[in-house]
């Protein structure tokens, strides 16, 4: 599963979820589209597997990032 974000100068706390999407093409087109929008924006691609961490936060990696 791969989580699709858009942020501003690269600003966690300005973190909008875009979608959720089972491919990563769809998903690099998603974000490529929603920073094509607007030019202050940055995306991230987040990609986990369901797995979660002691405090049960999601694992997740960064596969793509503008």
């Amino acid at each position: 599963m791969y989580h699709v974000y858009t942020e501003r100068d690269y600003s966690e706390f300005s973190r909008t979820l875009i979608g959720e999407y089972t491919d990563l093409d769809e998903a690099k087109a998603v974000a490529q589209k929603a920073i094509t929008e607007d030019p202050e924006l940055n995306y991230i691609i987040f990609e986990t597997d369901g797995h979660v961490n002691n405090y049960g936060d999601l694992i997740t990696t960064v596969v793509a990032q503008s």
